[in-house]
């Protein structure tokens, strides 16, 4: 009996999809893939450093089309179907890397943990980071820019190159405007009934960690008012920790607040909005990679960071934030996001609700 066992569907331990469904044998396959190698993506991460990560799929696919990839991360919801394997960072995980040859292995995190991991596992080539005398540390020059902005505030406040950019440049590529891969969204079982009125999505939190980048209550609420008085459908987004925020702004203001769902059901419900205001969150990136007009709220990163293609705008405090890259203000009367005002962000949502009604 003839065994592909290089075939993109062959698993080895139980039938391949293309026996269960159509009954055939690897002698005889009309399905059969062969994938002379694998590629491994190390990219642990939070979510939306997932999701931009997904971009270098189409370099790799491009240059390495007859190789598997596998991608390794602590969230394999938003790691796109078109990845062959999808690891969830776990013991088990880790034992099959080990088991495993690689071709190319790409690293992108500069976590302990995750540079272990790309230091122990065989691959022909690797890119990005490694774990040297148990510090992170670049495999080559390519990796260098990234990792100095990393290292010193100063590099990474001049820097102009967003994070797409450096990470090509990690693998050795040119960045020339590949999109975000993010699959389709769950539609959910109920859909914003917005009567025709452009839908502008509020994602009201920043996370636990950096408080640095919260915006006050009142200026939500203020906020809120205008979109309605002009004719928008807001809808406040967040996950557990922002609820208890969003159904008091909800009450204060008529505003639509659902309730927290999973993360796929999340992207659907984001799905739905034409114009999203977020600050540098989850958020940010699951509208980027559904192609939503976006306001971003910054003010401890550098702008020169984020790639919006073209579909949004960077709107920042007028008094300079001193707080760069921390979670917390170092001086507690020295607040920039008090010079956030609402109306530069009202005249945002506007500007990008506008393209949203001539398109």
């Amino acid at each position: 009996m003839i065994i592909h066992s290089n075939c993109t569907y062959f698993r080895g331990d139980v039938p391949c999809n293309p026996h269960k469904l159509h009954g055939v044998h690897c002698d005889d396959c009309e399905f059969y893939e062969p994938k002379t190698g694998i590629i491994l993506i190390i990219k642990l991460g939070a979510v939306g450093d997932v999701i931009r990560t997904t971009p270098l799929l189409y370099r790799l696919k491009s240059d390495y089309p007859d190789s598997a990839i596998w991608w390794l991360t602590l969230t394999p919801d938003v790691v796109p179907a078109v990845v062959d394997k999808v690891l969830r960072f776990s013991p088990e995980a880790l034992i099959t890397l080990q088991a495993t040859h690689f071709d190319v292995l790409i690293n992108l995190d500069k976590d302990i943990e995750a540079c272990a991991i790309a230091t122990i596992v065989y691959a022909d080539e690797k890119k990005g980071f490694i774990l040297k005398h148990g510090k992170p540390t670049p495999v080559n020059t390519d990796t260098d820019h990234k990792f100095y902005t990393g290292l010193f505030d100063d590099i990474s406040q001049a820097n102009t190159k967003s994070y797409l950019q450096e990470i090509f440049e990690i693998c050795g590529w040119k960045f020339n405007g590949e999109e975000y891969i993010l699959d389709a969204p769950a539609l959910g079982s109920s859909q914003i009934l917005s009567e025709g009125k452009i839908i502008i999505g509020l994602n009201t939190g920043c996370g636990e960690r950096w408080v640095s980048r919260l915006w006050e209550f009142s200026r939500w609420e203020q906020l809120i008012l205008l979109l309605i008085e002009n004719g928008y459908f807001p809808v406040l987004l967040g996950g557990k920790q922002e609820y208890d925020k969003n159904q008091e702004l909800a009450a204060k203001t008529g505003a639509v607040c659902p309730p927290p769902t999973s993360l796929p059901e999340f992207i659907g419900l984001m799905n739905e909005c034409d114009v999203v205001v977020t600050g540098v969150t989850m958020g940010l990136h699951i509208g980027i990679g559904l192609g939503k007009r976006i306001v971003v709220m910054n003010n401890i990163f550098n702008p020169h960071e984020f790639e919006l293609y073209g579909r949004g705008e960077i709107v920042e405090p007028s008094k300079k934030c001193e707080c760069y890259f921390r979670p917390t203000c170092i001086n507690p009367t020295y607040n920039c996001m008090e010079y956030l005002s609402v109306e530069q962000i009202f005249e945002a949502a506007k500007r990008q609700a506008a393209i949203c009604s001539n398109s």
